[in-house]
């Protein structure tokens, strides 16, 4: 029985639309034209926060742990969360019924 929670745990999906072609090959594990856009030693945690954020069934789980730094977007990002690559980068998202939408890595500053 827990064979088949965790078979059907394993396909579904939180991410369901990349706003980029550099974000969907990082996820990917590429390292494209797309991809060498964004600092390669970067690549590894930016992997592993976008799988994160896909196994993430409720917002809630993205806070831990807390050096993600789930954070609420203002401004021109209003509507967004973003959790933090390294102080410079983010991974910015759209958070709709529990499903992560325009997911995107960004130089926030």
């Amino acid at each position: 029985m827990l064979d088949r929670y965790i078979d059907i745990w394993h396909f579904i999906i939180m991410i369901k639309q990349f706003a980029d072609k550099v974000t969907t090959n990082i996820y990917h594990g590429g390292s494209s034209k797309y991809a060498r856009k964004i600092p390669k030693e970067l690549h590894p945690k930016a992997k592993r926060l976008l799988d994160q954020l896909n196994a993430s069934p409720t917002l809630g789980f993205l806070r831990i742990p807390p050096g993600n730094r789930l954070e609420k977007m203002s401004g021109d990002l209003e509507g967004f969360w973003s959790v933090r690559i390294n102080d410079q980068w983010r991974i910015v998202f759209k958070w709709i019924d529990n499903d992560a939408y325009d997911v995107k890595i960004t130089d926030y500053h």
